[in-house]
């Protein structure tokens, strides 16, 4: 789920050859049901954004495995382990 429009997701997911969607959340309706909305640090300034979290949801809608603060380096992998076991 991030707030980046439907069009720079659906780019990701061609370049990477995702086989789920993404959620964009331009509006922030899922930022604020879920309380993704916090303090992020970068380059030595805070501010405020919205904190980097996955949900795996399958086919019915039902949330299988959420991921906070995932690292980045290993992200993909990480997804691709949880889905299967999901």
């Amino acid at each position: 789920v991030s707030t980046d429009s439907i069009k720079s997701h659906k780019k990701f997911e061609e370049k990477y050859e995702l086989p789920f969607s993404l959620i964009a959340d331009e509006d922030k309706k899922i930022v604020d049901i879920y309380n993704l909305w916090g303090e992020k640090k970068f380059m030595g300034k805070t501010y405020m954004g919205t904190t980097r979290t996955t949900f795996l949801i399958d086919e019915l809608g039902k949330i299988k495995k959420i991921i906070t603060k995932p690292d980045t380096k290993n992200h993909t992998e990480e997804v691709l382990a949880a889905w299967d076991e999901a």
